[in-house]
């Protein structure tokens, strides 16, 4: 792979206009289905039920794809196969380590998670990384979710990072590992 460098490539005329979905294997939908829509509060949009071949399988596999709603018109999306042997071929391997998806919430919709997750009694945790205050927590198969809610200076913030964004990546690849969130209180 032949990767450019940023002054050798223009970015996009058009970004992509906004996620679409992420999709994540689940071993029981219904399980699933209680954990986001009825502890979360995402509505369920959308139910297919398909059969198709996986390439990584080499075979055809029947399954269900399911869609939960976010106000942009973006989904998460959750795919149950047909038997047990496909969901441990297909399974997210430590989903909980390392990977996780952040949706952005108003302080609103982040403090009625934070009541829904404690009235269905389940373990979250909060940290405020001064560009935004997140809430964590995993779902029954293991996705790691971020609520995030941007702080009243978040377009300073921004402008901020955005002016250095090159030179501080530059900086840790070089080897200078110095904390730059000046943002995140102690």
């Amino acid at each position: 792979m032949n990767i450019q460098t940023k002054a050798s490539r223009p970015t996009l005329v058009q970004l992509p206009q906004r996620l679409h979905h992420y999709a994540f294997v689940v071993k029981d939908q219904e399980v699933n289905r209680r954990f986001f829509e009825d502890v979360i509060g995402l509505p369920l949009v959308a139910t297919w039920c398909e059969r198709a071949y996986f390439p990584d399988l080499k075979r055809e596999v029947d399954y269900c794809h399911t869609f939960y709603g976010m106000g942009d018109g973006g989904a998460l999306a959750f795919f149950q196969f047909e038997d047990e042997a496909t969901y441990a071929e297909m399974k997210p391997t430590n989903p909980e380590t390392g990977t996780h998806i952040a949706l952005k919430a108003s302080r609103a919709t982040y403090d009625e998670i934070v009541g829904r997750l404690k009235a269905a009694g389940l373990a979250y945790r909060e940290t405020d990384h001064g560009y935004c205050q997140s809430l964590y927590v995993l779902s029954p198969d293991g996705l790691k979710l971020e609520f995030t809610v941007d702080p009243p200076n978040v377009a300073e913030i921004d402008k901020m990072r955005r002016a250095d964004a090159h030179s501080e990546l530059t900086r840790w690849l070089a080897g200078d590992r110095s904390p730059n969130n000046h943002v995140r209180p102690h």
